[in-house]
């Protein structure tokens, strides 16, 4: 798969400076809450096909990397989210490596040991599932 170009990065100012930050220093920086390990996620938007990047808590776990669609707990899905169900193609920065991989979400066997897994990481997610009605995704990043 082709490196992607011309890259539009988050429009959430805070989103933009963590990006900006994270590229600067190969991953090294920022520093989330409680240490949690942050990726750049590069996705392609499902009706523009414009590439978009965004700055998310995400770890490897056996294998593969995974990602939690938790907005906070808000009652819909962050915008990354619907965008990679649709273009499953995508690359994921971790620390200076960048690479492409291959989406999907993580099944009803398959989420339990990889929510507690970054619950783990991140002990917030458990309050963010309980504001919302909807079953917050577990996306699961293979590389290609």
């Amino acid at each position: 798969m082709e490196q992607p170009t011309d890259v539009i990065d988050s429009r959430e100012p805070w989103v933009k400076k963590q990006i900006d930050e994270y590229v600067a220093t190969d991953g090294e920086r920022p520093h989330f809450r409680g240490g949690a390990p942050l990726v750049l996620l590069t996705y392609k938007g499902s009706k523009t096909g414009q590439w978009r990047r965004t700055c998310l808590i995400g770890a490897e776990f056996e294998g593969e990397y995974l990602l939690i669609a938790s907005k906070g707990g808000a009652p819909d899905h962050p915008k990354w989210y619907p965008n990679l169900v649709a273009n499953p193609e995508a690359w994921l920065q971790v620390g200076a490596e960048y690479f492409p991989v291959l989406a999907s979400t993580a099944d009803a066997q398959a989420k339990p040991a990889r929510w507690d897994f970054m619950v783990g990481l991140y002990p917030e997610y458990e309050d963010y599932q309980k504001k919302t009605s909807r079953d917050i995704p577990v996306v699961r990043l293979a590389r290609l």
